[in-house]
């Protein structure tokens, strides 16, 4: 991942709503969410839901799909993995500490 994508995930990660919506789709797994049901979680309405949505979708950080009336959204683990993997690619090379190390990789469970 190049710095500019860097910047511009966690530009989109960088304000309280849609941290909240991305978190809830990293914890919804593969399967993602209804936008209705992001709504209903997060409280906001429509049109702001969308607008942050939007910005995240152009971060590369979600993507959706239309399923009939409803639009799922899911998090885009890909990108996640590769925006931890930018943080922490030199991590630890200049310390000795045992408990530092790099994040792990999410690998989304499936639901059952």
């Amino acid at each position: 991942m190049k710095s500019k994508d860097a910047i511009t995930c966690l530009n989109a990660l960088a304000q309280e709503h849609r941290l909240n919506l991305f978190r809830l789709l990293v914890q919804a797994g593969d399967e993602g969410m209804a936008v209705g049901e992001l709504a209903a979680a997060t409280g906001l309405a429509g049109a702001t839901l969308t607008n942050h949505l939007h910005i995240l979708r152009r971060a590369g950080m979600v993507s959706d799909e239309r399923r009939g009336r409803v639009i799922q959204c899911r998090a885009s683990y890909p990108q996640m993995n590769e925006l931890l993997g930018f943080l922490t690619e030199s991590c630890c090379t200049g310390s000795t500490a045992a408990d530092c190390a790099p994040a792990a990789i999410c690998k989304p469970a499936r639901k059952n």
